[in-house]
C-alpha cells in the first residue's frame, strides 16, 4: 500500500485502487474498483479498511445488477436474507430490496405516501436512523446502489457517532457511557384521527430492543454514541423528561456538520457504510420533483451490541439474532 498526501489529504492506493477522503470526520471517496469485476484480497482489504475509518465510502460509474451486488456483499460478510419484501423489490434475489417500496408503505395503510412521511418524520431530527435500529443485531452495513435519480435533490447524508462521541465533553461521556436506551419501531408516529391501520400494523408488529447507549464497536473499538431519531424511544432507568432533554442534547451533538457528508447519488452510484457507527438521513427534498429514484440495497448481517461495561443488548419484543 501506498500514502501520497495532495493538498493536505491523505490517499491510499492498492493496485491503482485509490481512497480519497471526501470531509474532515467521515466519507471517502474509491475510485479505480469495479465493483462487478474479480477484487483481489488486497482491494477488498483496503475497502474494509476504508470502511471503518471513513464509516460510509463512495464509488461511482459501477455497472453492478442485482447478482452482483449480491456477490460483492458476501465479500464483506454474510447477505441478510429478507423474509418481507415489497413488489419493486426484484424476484430472485431476497438479500436485495428496492427502496421504491417505500413508496407503496402508505397506499397499504390508506395514506398518500407524503402523509404517511409527515406522520413518521414530524421533528427535525426524526429521520435520521441506522438500519434496522431496533432489531437486537442491527445490520453491521449496508451497500446501498443507485439505479436512477432525479435531475437534482436526493441526496442522502450520513453522520460519524464515533466522532460525536468523541467530541463530548469528558464528563459527559462519562455519564452517557453507563445508560441504555429502547429503541422501537414505529416510535413518534403521529396517528390519524379515528381508527389507524399503521398503528394496528404496529401493534401487531412490534420490534424493541435495549441497547446501551454508548457501544464498543466490535472491530475498532471505539466507542460509539448509538442514537438515532427514528426508532429510540427514551433512556431508560432516569424519567421521560431528562430522557427527551439528553436525547434532543445527544441528537443534535451526533448531526452537527462537522460529523456529516453529503453525497450526491448518480446512476452507478454505489454507498459502503458501517451501519453500527452512523446514522444517515434519507432525503425529503425530491419527491416534489417528478422524476424517479430508484435504489437497491443490500445489508451485512451484524451482530448483538455490547456497551462500556461488557452487557449486551436485550430483545424486547419482536427479535431474536440471526432471524428476520
Amino acid at each position: 500500500m501506498t500514502t501520497d498526501r495532495t493538498a493536505g489529504e491523505a490517499a491510499e492506493r492498492v493496485a491503482g485502487v485509490e481512497v480519497r477522503p471526501v470531509a474532515g470526520n467521515i466519507g471517502a471517496e474509491i475510485t479505480g474498483a469495479d465493483l462487478a469485476g474479480p477484487l483481489d484480497e488486497a482491494v477488498v482489504a483496503l475497502i474494509r479498511q476504508a470502511v471503518l475509518r471513513w464509516k460510509v465510502v463512495f464509488f461511482r460509474g459501477q455497472r453492478l445488477d442485482h447478482a452482483g451486488h449480491v456477490a460483492l456483499a458476501r465479500r464483506f460478510g454474510d447477505p441478510v436474507v429478507l423474509g418481507r419484501r415489497g413488489s419493486v423489490s426484484p424476484a430472485g434475489f431476497p438479500e436485495v430490496e428496492t427502496t421504491a417500496d417505500r413508496l407503496e408503505l402508505g397506499g397499504r395503510f390508506g395514506m398518500e405516501h407524503a402523509e404517511w412521511l409527515d406522520r413518521r418524520r414530524h421533528t427535525l431530527l426524526r429521520g435520521w436512523h441506522c438500519d434496522h435500529g431496533a432489531r437486537i443485531d442491527p445490520p453491521a452495513a449496508t451497500i446501498l446502489r443507485a439505479e436512477t435519480v432525479p435531475p437534482y435533490g436526493g441526496d442522502t447524508t450520513w453522520a460519524n457517532l464515533a466522532a460525536a462521541y468523541a467530541g463530548l465533553s469528558a464528563p459527559v461521556r462519562a455519564f452517557v457511557d453507563g445508560l441504555r436506551a429502547e429503541h422501537r419501531l414505529g416510535v413518534g408516529y403521529q396517528p390519524r384521527p379515528g381508527d389507524d391501520a399503521y398503528v394496528r400494523h404496529l401493534l401487531d408488529h412490534q420490534v424493541a430492543s435495549v441497547h446501551p447507549l454508548v457501544r464498543v464497536h466490535p472491530e475498532t473499538g471505539e466507542r460509539v454514541l448509538f442514537v438515532n431519531g427514528y426508532y429510540l424511544e427514551r433512556i431508560t432507568g432516569v424519567s421521560r423528561p431528562e430522557s427527551a432533554a439528553l436525547l434532543e442534547m445527544l441528537l443534535e451533538q451526533a448531526v452537527r456538520p462537522e460529523y456529516t457528508v453529503r453525497f450526491r447519488w448518480e446512476p452507478g452510484s454505489v454507498a459502503f457504510w458501517d451501519n453500527r457507527a452512523t446514522m444517515h438521513l434519507a432525503p425529503s427534498d425530491h419527491t416534489h420533483v417528478g422524476a424517479a429514484r430508484i435504489m437497491h440495497r443490500v445489508m451485512l448481517a451484524g451482530e448483538v451490541p455490547v456497551g462500556v461495561d461488557g452487557r449486551p443488548s436485550q430483545a424486547v419484543v419482536g427479535t431474536e439474532p440471526g432471524r428476520w
